[in-house]
């Protein structure tokens, strides 16, 4: 969940006012000027949206208007298209859908929101607002946890493969990408918010995962039952990309995660640890009473966290011994930072 924009995510955010004026501006902007030579072109579009983007300050402008340009032909990505294509000229069916894309793009609205999917390690999910939206970080998260399961391939097949739960699906990107690599492991996907329950439950389906997951609606700052949450027993595994933002820095987010994406699956309270703390007081009763047969990864959390998180969540463990819950390892994310934390059940 890395919220300031390296890499292609800085792209990929995007809120903004809806200012009245935007549209109409965006339209007259292109209308005003004389064609130019192979403006009509996919070609000519791209260069002329990357130049309106970098006047209006938009992030990451020719990537932005690559994928509009590219989704309105039919592709995921402008290189994707056949070079032959790249100079015809366009319909004016599709000179008119690039326009009301690239208004909202002026917009700041999120690109994955404008084209309504984005692939996330290889799966196209479909994304809405304002659920939230998967970062490339949580690409790292997954590939860690599979590692880790990796490590013990002889018991994976000899048991069946994990139960695994997510805390804070959204759309399902962490669980389903898990349900696709391991195709004998099940998951319990929980969310708080009806939105995100049901685009898992769309992106399960337009997948055809939906008969190894279990989506359910859940509040784990709620007090209550919570034996429904464990349709198939205690699990293996618990994932979770949690709220973790310093409440005070949520002001510093971009634009356009500040004006689309719900402020609840980012903001993790004073110090980014109200939800991460629920989890791990809960853990102990999710997690199985025995191993799954992996010394590393039996009966394990893995969460996505704060750079500052680290050595927080050690300390907070440590103040709390009853719930037999260690820190054994810290990985760094792409840009170094310590990202992923894996905490183990080493008691009763």
């Amino acid at each position: 969940m890395e919220l300031w924009g390296q890499r292609l995510w800085a792209l990929l955010s995007g809120p903004g006012g809806r200012r009245g004026g935007i549209r109409s501006w965006a339209y007259s902007s292109w209308r005003s000027h004389p064609p130019l030579t192979g403006l009509l072109s996919p070609t000519g579009m791209v260069s002329h949206w990357t130049g309106v983007f970098e006047k209006r300050g938009i992030p990451e402008a020719r990537e932005s208007s690559e994928y509009i340009v590219a989704h309105v032909l039919g592709a995921k990505t402008f290189q994707s298209l056949k070079p032959v294509l790249w100079t015809q000229p366009l319909t004016p069916q599709q000179l008119q859908g690039i326009q009301v894309l690239c208004s909202r793009r002026l917009q700041r609205e999120p690109v994955q929101y404008i084209l309504g999917e984005w692939d996330f390690r290889g799966l196209s999910l479909k994304m809405v607002p304002p659920v939230f939206i998967p970062r490339p970080e949580t690409e790292e998260l997954v590939e860690w946890v599979l590692e880790e399961v990796a490590q013990r391939p002889h018991v994976v097949e000899a048991q069946g493969g994990p139960l695994i739960l997510e805390v804070g699906c959204g759309s399902g990107a962490i669980s389903l990408s898990l349900l696709s690599q391991l195709p004998e492991s099940r998951v319990i996907a929980v969310d708080k918010e009806e939105a995100a329950i049901n685009l898992t439950y769309e992106n399960a389906q337009r997948l055809q995962l939906q008969d190894r997951i279990w989506i359910i609606p859940f509040d784990v700052t709620s007090e209550g039952n919570w034996t429904h949450l464990l349709p198939w027993g205690p699990v293996d595994l618990i994932v979770s990309n949690p709220p973790y933002v310093f409440h005070q820095d949520m002001e510093q987010l971009a634009p356009e995660i500040r004006s689309y994406e719900d402020p609840v699956a980012l903001d993790g309270g004073e110090k980014g640890m109200d939800i991460i703390t629920h989890i791990l007081t809960l853990a102990p009763q999710f997690l199985k009473d025995s191993g799954y047969g992996w010394d590393r990864c039996s009966r394990s959390i893995f969460l996505e966290v704060d750079p500052r998180h680290p050595e927080l969540v050690s300390n907070w463990l440590q103040s709390h011994p009853d719930l037999y819950l260690n820190l054994v390892t810290v990985r760094r994310d792409f840009c170094g930072r310590p990202r992923f934390l894996h905490v183990q059940r080493s008691g009763p």
